[in-house]
């Protein structure tokens, strides 16, 4: 039976996952059921329940005591914080071992919620389902590499078509291998061929979920000196990471720790999840990798949400969370939206989008110290953890709202990533929708309706930007709001303009 809809994205109660994988065991709460749902609490156990399981046909003993004995504790956690529903679901080696209807029935128990072990297709479907709630238009292959299995879906343009799920991950290919790599690429290759399908995401993208593979995109980050260390939407093209997958695949455990860049708990599987990247890419032939952070949990959570609530603009949609649960005036960034936009009568889609986001994103800063909201408030932007962007797009809010609190030029880590991931003229349009912001805030001082009064406008002969008033409603355009309105003026290059009508 599927999971009921929750209908309302402004729904408050937290939802749970207990997560029984093959290597490791996961408690994750968010915030609510929403559109774009905050996390709340992340714990994980590595207990490697997975491991034997092909040549034993049974859950690790070891591993299966460590994991009921962290599903307890999630148990309590989950009732603890107010968390409910909670899905505890079991993936491949729970549905692979000869024990794991028995593993689940007591991990139930333990737990306090009943477990259910997934299908290879509902696994995969799930991760598809993840990955497409952060990127609703997701076009190639997504791969969700876990500890005993890789699930294969592609994508077309946002849907999910064809899937598979295959016995390919580490722990697997460690017992299939015993540890030789060419019996391990021989093992992938085989399993891979029997997928004409994957053919068809030639130049599109590979949308790569699961820990060890995120491991990569660390480890590519930390070798570029990339100045935005956000895992979620990293995209590569695909020849720097079968270069990297390469090099890391041909590594020994003790070789990669001198990389220093590697989770020491990822070393004895990481050389094997590497290879399986390496073979992937080779027989997808993807355009570019894109690394998601969102998979079968962010599914489970998604699939939960009416369909209604699942095709809202995820990027608005946490937007307006971020600005109702930290501005002052959560319910102006409609109104700065529609107010600003007569300064960008020739904006693309993609660009109204944006400036939608910035306004929604509401005064965040407004807590901190005058001296520190632009550098406070930019930085909660671009490291929101919840806002499902690419990277020019976090660059681009983050740019926006630094100029809504500040007449300066950012610095530090904004200014570096701004440098690598935006041009100028794109730097420039996120300052002046931020100051574009800041003068309506300061005009109206989030009162509502008031905005609507003082119409902004262009004149053509010479570039001119206008602010109108009636008679009645002169005293409200004063010094700071005038001051802030030249500031604006000079940004887009035109001479201020202000009148009574």
């Amino acid at each position: 039976m599927p999971p009921p809809a929750a209908d309302s994205p402004g729904a408050t109660a937290r939802y749970g996952v207990i997560d029984i994988g093959s290597n490791s065991v996961r408690l994750a709460i968010f915030d609510a059921l929403r559109r774009a749902p905050q996390p709340f609490f992340n714990e994980k156990t590595l207990c490697a329940i997975g491991r034997g399981v092909r040549r034993t046909g049974r859950l690790d003993p070891d591993g299966a005591a460590r994991a009921l004995d962290s599903l307890e504790r999630f148990g309590a956690l989950a009732r603890a914080l107010g968390a409910a529903p909670v899905d505890a679901v079991g993936t491949a080696a729970v549905r692979d071992a000869a024990d794991g209807a028995a593993f689940a029935r007591e991990a139930g128990r333990r737990s306090g919620f009943e477990v259910r072990v997934l299908s290879g297709a509902e696994e995969a479907k799930l991760a598809a389902a993840g990955v497409l709630s952060g990127m609703p238009q997701a076009d190639g292959v997504m791969g969700d590499l876990g500890g005993g299995s890789l699930e294969l879906v592609r994508l077309d343009a946002g849907r999910a078509a064809e899937h598979a799920t295959l016995p390919l991950g580490p722990l697997r290919l460690l017992e299939e291998s015993n540890g030789d790599r060419d019996r391990a690429r021989a093992a992938i290759d085989e399993a891979l061929s029997g997928l004409p399908w994957l053919k068809e995401a030639a130049g599109a993208g590979l949308y790569a979920v699961g820990g060890a593979w995120r491991a990569l995109a660390r480890a590519h980050m930390a070798q570029q000196g990339y100045p935005l260390r956000v895992i979620h939407h990293y995209r590569l093209p695909r020849g720097d990471v079968a270069a990297l997958a390469a090099l890391f695949a041909r590594q020994t455990p003790d070789t990669l720790a001198s990389f220093g860049s590697v989770p020491t708990r990822r070393l004895d599987l990481l050389p094997l999840a590497a290879l399986a990247m390496e073979r992937v890419l080779r027989a997808a032939a993807p355009r570019c990798v894109v690394f998601s952070a969102l998979g079968l949990r962010e599914g489970l959570a998604h699939m939960r949400l009416s369909a209604q609530c699942r095709a809202e603009d995820p990027l608005l949609a946490a937007c307006r969370d971020i600005g109702a649960r930290l501005a002052r005036f959560p319910g102006q960034g409609e109104e700065l939206f529609e107010w600003t936009g007569a300064l960008f009568p020739d904006e693309t889609a993609d660009e109204r989008r944006l400036r939608h986001a910035v306004c929604a994103i509401g005064d965040i800063g407004w807590r901190a110290h005058p001296d520190a909201r632009a550098e406070q408030a930019s930085a909660e932007t671009l490291y929101a953890p919840a806002l499902y962007a690419s990277h020019p797009e976090r660059c681009f809010l983050a740019c926006a709202v630094f100029a809504r609190y500040a007449n300066r030029e950012s610095g530090g880590k904004l200014r570096a990533a701004a440098e690598r991931l935006l041009a100028p003229e794109t730097r420039r349009r996120a300052s002046v929708v931020g100051l574009a912001a800041r003068l309506g805030e300061t005009l109206s001082g989030g009162a509502p309706g008031l905005l609507a009064r003082f119409p902004l406008s262009l004149g053509t002969r010479p570039p001119t930007l206008r602010l109108r008033g009636a008679p009645e409603d002169g005293a409200m355009l004063g010094e700071t709001v005038m001051r802030r309105f030249e500031t604006l003026a000079a940004e887009m290059g035109r001479a201020p303009e202000r009148g009574l009508r």
